[in-house]
């Protein structure tokens, strides 16, 4: 299936590309700003859009609104003009049809995809988001979980006027969407979980304590825990990057603890890996990863899936480090040693060959 994914270098259209391409074979056309112009184009030779392209906030509630409804327009008159049945999956909100310039521009939008989409035989999936939040979430604008992310990183405070919201990371938001590619009914509706304000900034709070000092890993025992982690770790790499171990060192050697978790599952193994040779070459839509050498001397690389630019982490077990894998980064080790590099690998849950969340990538495409 050839997909039209508009909106897809925003927040959740990265999360919604990184889950198609991890989960399945189809044919993703992404689309963003510098795309739009050749929309019509675009739409004539897909199977299905999935409309993620949207405007949250901006100067005027004027805009807000309007803004919802000309981006359905605009592709609304491009399914016209291609006159082929199509799906559309619409990224929609929960507050739809509120009476907030949001909630009306985004009901708008719907009403407007949906037309086009019969006229021409085709079928809307209006799917209603919660509020979303997760990796690279932009502060001020995606989620207040954003907010209070960057405000933890960056040592500042916040007003909390605490009430009760309905949280969807968007990777179950992503899977929202791709649901909407086969499904039958006419909306849908992803679960969100119920929690404070106060208690995601407490959180957040209890993660920064421990991790940034000394790297240790929080209580990972809920689905919540690990995904807002995941979310916090995000915003910290690469500066945060690589995390210094300290070797404890007597007559005897050296000892040197490399990971401490307060809770979860957790599973470690080790490799070798003889000069000149890579491993890894993959990335994850949940794990969390910690490589930390202990013999030798490697090179770790890591890219953000869609991008270009390479991070690079000189490592060398004399002077041990870890990395923490981002959520969505292809990652590997390389041995650049003339010696075996002994390397040690941590991930906060068991590995199941039935769900092993490894998605092969190279790091380098070129």
């Amino acid at each position: 299936m050839k997909i039209l994914l508009t909106g897809s270098n925003g927040f959740l259209g990265w999360h919604t590309r990184l889950r198609l391409h991890a989960l399945t074979d189809h044919e993703v056309v992404p689309v963003g700003r510098q795309e739009w112009g050749g929309l019509d184009r675009l739409v004539a030779g897909a199977d299905a859009v999935i409309h993620v392209a949207g405007v949250n906030r901006a100067e005027t509630d004027n805009e807000v609104r309007e803004g919802n409804v000309s981006l359905a327009e605009d592709l609304a008159a491009a399914i016209t003009k291609g006159g082929s049945p199509l799906r559309v999956v619409y990224a929609n909100s929960t507050q739809a049809g509120n009476g907030s310039p949001y909630g009306d521009g985004k009901q708008e939008a719907a009403r407007i995809l949906r037309d086009a989409a019969s006229a021409v035989g085709g079928h809307l999936v209006d799917v209603r988001l919660p509020n979303v939040f997760g990796e690279h979430g932009r502060p001020g604008y995606n989620s207040f979980v954003a907010t209070f992310v960057h405000a933890t990183v960056s040592g500042e405070d916040v007003t909390i006027n605490d009430n009760e919201v309905g949280l969807l990371h968007a990777q179950d938001a992503a899977q929202g969407l791709l649901d909407g590619l086969f499904t039958a009914d006419p909306v849908l509706r992803p679960e969100p979980e119920a929690h404070g304000v106060q208690e995601v900034w407490d959180l957040l709070q209890e993660f920064h304590s421990t991790y940034v000092p000394t790297g240790e890993i929080p209580d990972l025992a809920t689905k919540f825990r690990i995904d807002l982690f995941n979310t916090y770790r995000a915003a910290l790499f690469p500066d945060h990057y690589p995390i210094r171990l300290v070797p404890h060192a007597d007559a005897r050697g050296a000892f040197v603890e490399t990971v401490r978790c307060r809770g979860g599952e957790g599973q470690t193994s080790f490799s070798t890996t003889v000069p000149g040779v890579t491993r890894g070459e993959h990335y994850h839509l949940h794990k969390i990863e910690r490589f930390a050498v202990i013999r030798g001397t490697g090179t770790m690389e890591l890219r953000k899936m869609f991008t270009d630019e390479v991070l690079t982490f000189e490592t060398d077990g004399e002077a041990p480090v870890a990395i923490d894998m981002p959520v969505g980064w292809v990652h590997n080790i390389t041995n650049t040693g003339d010696e075996v590099l002994f390397t040690q690998f941590w991930s906060h849950e068991l590995f199941r060959p039935e769900a092993p969340d490894t998605f092969v990538q190279p790091v380098r495409t070129s």
